[in-house]
């Protein structure tokens, strides 16, 4: 998780699509779902969930469409909304 708020802070220095593949594609989806989806659901998994939350950048998500999310994050929304 640390490694991932790291990435995303050279969001603005280097370009936003390779951040955000290093960062969503690479990091997110390859490493830390799968420890999330492994994690029993209850305090520990919802604590993780914030923890990742909160190392994204809401200006990718400005010119979203209500009700939709960046194309990198579909896997961790659908463990979300479960």
């Amino acid at each position: 998780l640390q490694l991932l708020s790291n990435v995303v802070l050279w969001d603005g220095i280097v370009q936003e699509d390779k951040v955000r593949d290093l960062g969503l594609s690479k990091l997110l989806n390859r490493y830390l779902l799968l420890n999330i989806l492994n994690t029993p659901l209850g305090p520990d998994n919802i604590e993780k969930c914030n923890k990742v939350v909160a190392c994204l950048p809401e200006r990718w998500f400005q010119d979203l469409r209500s009700g939709s999310t960046l194309p990198e994050l579909v896997n961790f929304c659908q463990h979300l909304l479960q």
